[in-house]
């Protein structure tokens, strides 16, 4: 009797999972003790030499783990030609940032954000913005005509770092009945005057507190230090990090005009 399409996706699943889970028993101790220290390993690549090779990375930053010939010891590092030149391996970046894409992409679509733009738009750009942050205001109103043109949506990731006030005015926007436009009624009016914008909140509520704290952690966790903070996908794919809020970044995160 012929086996049935469910039996047959089962037991591809079953054969797929324990070809995963060898592959994961047959890693040096090295690597798996790399794993333990937070490096995220993704597989083999070939790499030049004739080394045996790892893709993996931490945070953004794609890295290669070299085994030597014991293959007891490993080497995370940078390749050296004869000219004293950086070999990139070529397998490396295209082994590893879909990794990275994936996984960044999915922590931020989980933070708490307030979305501005249409939902349409072909680009998404998560940006940390503290309601302190003058230059967050400036970042605002630099990508209104990339937003109000369908381009690209902004996800205001709310963080509280600048001053005592700034959880306040977070939980204020984020309590808001309409965050987005709390929060484009703040930027609207900060930028006018700094002392102006949104009222903070007397304390902040236990639920949009725990959200701040992962917000921030999230953040600090990819060693972004100041407001705006912004995180994207390029067009190749891969992610691409920026701060601070100068003019001529304005085509690098949104795109062309």
């Amino acid at each position: 009797m012929p086996l049935s399409s469910i039996s047959i996706r089962l037991a591809l699943a079953g054969l797929l999972c324990a070809s995963t889970l060898a592959q994961a028993a047959d890693r040096p101790a090295a690597l798996k003790a790399l794993e333990e220290q937070g490096l995220s390993i993704v597989g083999e690549f070939d790499a030049p030499g004739g080394l045996k090779a790892w893709g993996a990375y931490s945070g953004n930053r794609a890295l290669a783990v070299y085994s030597l010939p014991d293959g007891q010891h490993m080497m995370v590092g940078t390749l050296i030609d004869a000219k004293g030149e950086e070999v990139r391996p070529a397998g490396l970046d295209k082994l590893v940032q879909p990794a990275i894409a994936k996984d960044m992409l999915g922590k931020l679509e989980q933070s708490r954000w307030i979305k501005d733009g249409d939902d349409k738009a072909p680009r998404v750009v998560y940006v940390f913005t503290d309601p302190n942050c003058p230059y967050c205001m400036q970042f605002w109103q630099m990508a209104r005509p990339w937003v109000e043109s369908g381009k690209v949506q902004l996800r205001h990731i709310m963080v509280g770092i600048l001053a005592p006030s700034s959880s306040l005015k977070s939980a204020a926007i984020l309590a808001a009945k309409n965050p987005t436009q709390a929060l484009n009624e703040h930027s609207l009016a900060m930028l006018k005057d700094r002392s102006a914008g949104v009222k903070g909140l007397d304390s902040v509520p236990s639920n949009i507190e725990a959200d701040l704290t992962r917000n921030e952690d999230l953040m600090m966790g990819w060693d972004l230090r100041a407001t705006p903070a912004m995180v994207w996908q390029d067009e190749q794919g891969h992610i691409q990090m920026q701060t601070g809020a100068s003019p001529d970044i304005t085509e690098r995160v949104f795109g062309p005009r």
